[in-house]
């Protein structure tokens, strides 16, 4: 059971990357699905997270605006396609699977709340 981060680099602020997290050993379709990003020597922080069915999306408010969270559930991928990037978006950035059955509005954004993660893949935006 694996997810697999892919899509990081080096851009200039202002520019775009996709981020892909495939995972591999089972089907992850029917789990929330978030990505977080951990810049060096801060604590893990939540950037978006995306409902079973893809139909709902909750961001962080210092992405919200410039990044979208998607899936592919066919695929077993989610993707985060993070635009307008700026210096204080370097990172290594972290996909997730959380397999709780929530009630009510709960939203997942806490790392605790994830329970399968992906190796992270470093984003560098220079200025």
């Amino acid at each position: 059971v694996q997810l697999q981060a892919s899509g990081g680099g080096l851009v200039q602020a202002g520019g775009s990357l996709r981020l892909s997290c495939a995972a591999s050993g089972r089907s992850f379709n029917t789990y929330i699905r978030g990505w977080f990003r951990q810049a060096p020597g801060k604590e893990r922080d939540f950037v978006a997270t995306i409902g079973r069915s893809g139909d709902s999306a909750y961001y962080a408010d210092s992405v919200k605006g410039r990044f979208t969270i998607s899936r592919d559930n066919a695929k077993n991928t989610v993707y985060l396609q993070m635009n307008s990037l700026k210096p204080e978006d370097t990172a290594v950035y972290f996909c997730a699977a959380d397999t709780a059955l929530y009630s009510g509005n709960y939203i997942s954004t806490r790392p605790s709340d994830y329970d399968y993660w992906g190796q992270g893949t470093l984003v560098t935006v220079s200025s």
